[in-house]
């Protein structure tokens, strides 16, 4: 009887949890420790196989591709018929591979030039020597003087008003892929405009030097390519002569350094 009465008198005094006390007791859960060995070399092996890391194309390849590209795509115009020629090249376009450049124009929702600026042989009559560059900037239009009359034309972009030019000159270099380098005149006046131009800006097609540039005399100007081609036959530069890519790679491969240009 005195061992049952002191049972009794013991489960009083230390009543059975209840579930609420339970969960109170685990509400501050220890923290899940994690072995070492889970970070084994074996053990990161088992989600898959880690991806390669791409492999950007050097700038000389890009433009050494770009090359290719515009070569191939003249070897087809030589060979086809003339009416599929005209018809090609009215939807001539600027490769769109490469991320806009800081300096480039806004681009319109038409990028394809008047077919009137695309390279073609004319009649021209004048006293210049064959292998003179005449550019008429009122016209937009770039001369080489063949002789017999006759002159290969090209489409080009000039000066804005303001900054329009006139004057004889002789290409003292020529460059492939040229570094632009504005000056910090131009620099300043495009900051103004809430306009921010690099101090330099390697060759390549996102630059606005293009393709190819033809310097001129000691001055600043230059007949050079675009990485804009939907400006040529407009005024839209600070002073230089702006062509297609494709069509300065032509100009350059037929003119030598001491070629007399003459602007007008």
């Amino acid at each position: 009887m005195f061992k049952r009465f002191l049972i009794l008198a013991i489960t009083a005094s230390f009543p059975l949890a209840s579930p609420g006390l339970a969960s109170e007791r685990y509400q501050s859960r220890p923290p899940v420790m994690i072995s070492p060995d889970l970070s084994a070399p074996w053990v990161m092996q088992l989600g898959g196989t880690p991806q390669r890391a791409r492999v950007h194309a050097t700038q000389p390849a890009r433009q050494g591709l770009f090359d290719r590209r515009i070569q191939q795509r003249q070897v087809q115009q030589r060979q086809a018929p003339r009416s599929t020629v005209t018809q090609q090249r009215q939807v001539v376009r600027q490769p769109g591979l490469f991320q806009p450049a800081a300096a480039r124009p806004a681009r319109p929702t038409k990028p394809q030039i008047d077919p009137i600026f695309l390279p073609q042989v004319v009649a021209y009559e004048t006293t210049q020597k064959p292998g003179t560059i005449v550019i008429d900037t009122n016209s937009r239009f770039l001369y080489l003087v063949m002789g017999n009359g006759q002159a290969r034309r090209y489409g080009v972009g000039v000066g804005k008003p303001g900054f329009e030019w006139a004057g004889t000159h002789k290409v003292t270099a020529k460059r492939e892929w040229p570094d632009w380098r504005p000056p910090a005149s131009m620099i300043k006046r495009e900051a103004a405009k809430g306009h921010f131009l690099p101090v330099h800006m390697a060759g390549g097609p996102e630059n606005p030097l293009g393709a190819r540039a033809l310097y001129l005399g000691s001055t600043l100007y230059r007949i050079h390519g675009t990485n804009a081609p939907w400006s040529i036959g407009s005024a839209v530069s600070s002073g230089c002569i702006r062509m297609r890519n494709e069509d300065v790679i032509d100009l350059y491969d037929r003119v030598k350094v001491g070629t007399k240009v003459i602007v007008m």
